[in-house]
Order: C-alpha cells, then structure tokens, then sequence
C-alpha cells in the first residue's frame, strides 16, 4: 500500500467562488471571494498508458463537485466548507485515495494589508 498524500494527483489550483461563508454578519450578508486549491491522489497509470478518457477521474466533474458544496449549505467555518468539499469528492469519485484541500480568504475581516487567511485539509478515505 502506498503513502498517504503521495503518488499520482489530480490537481485544480485558484477555483474562485463568490460566497457568504463566514461568522460575522457581514461576511453573511455582503460576501467574499474564496479560492480553493485541491489535490486528489488517485492512479494514473491506466489513463497513462491507455490514452482513454473513461479510464480516469475527470477534472471538470470534481470541479463541479467542489462547486456544488462551496454554493451548497451556508457555513460559519471555512473548515466546515473544507469539510464538505471533502465529503463531496469522496461520494462521488471512488478512485480517489486521499485529498488535500486548500480554502484562501484574501478579504478575511482581519487587519492586514496583504495576504490572506487559508486553511488545508488532508484527508484520507475512510477505511470501509
């Protein structure tokens, strides 16, 4: 068996959502921008060697996944969305092994001039 969080991935970098996640009113009321960053580790090796599209995950439909939960149920935490996009690619995609979810906020409601407050998942699918 492999290490966790190693090998083959699919990776979707800088998914921007317009959202209203968040604990203060006007995070909820006047919404934000997020962008997410996620890495699935699933093998490669068939759509490697095969050049066959229905012999691997595709990127559009996790990306459809990922915005499905982000525009789903409102949530107080970032990591509660991190969460749900978690939930969200392991339900629909059973040859993906483990995730790495990345959730950046660059308008958080901190004082900073530049930057941005982020969280990251990593996740391993549960052991049936």
């Amino acid at each position: 068996m492999s290490q966790p969080f190693s090998g083959d991935r699919i990776i979707l970098r800088d998914l921007g959502f317009y959202g209203f996640h968040g604990l203060l009113s006007e995070e909820q009321t006047l919404g934000q921008r997020f962008f997410v960053d996620l890495e699935c580790g699933v093998d490669l090796s068939e759509p490697g060697y095969t050049d066959q599209i229905g012999t691997t995950v595709s990127y559009a439909e996790i990306y459809d996944v990922v915005k499905a939960a982000f525009e789903g149920k409102r949530v107080d935490l970032i990591e509660a969305l991190g969460q749900n996009i978690v939930d969200g690619v392991f339900a629909a995609f059973a040859d993906v092994q483990w995730i790495v979810v990345r959730i950046r906020k660059p308008e958080a409601p901190i004082a900073m001039v530049r930057g941005e407050a982020a969280i990251e998942l990593h996740r391993q699918r549960p052991v049936a």
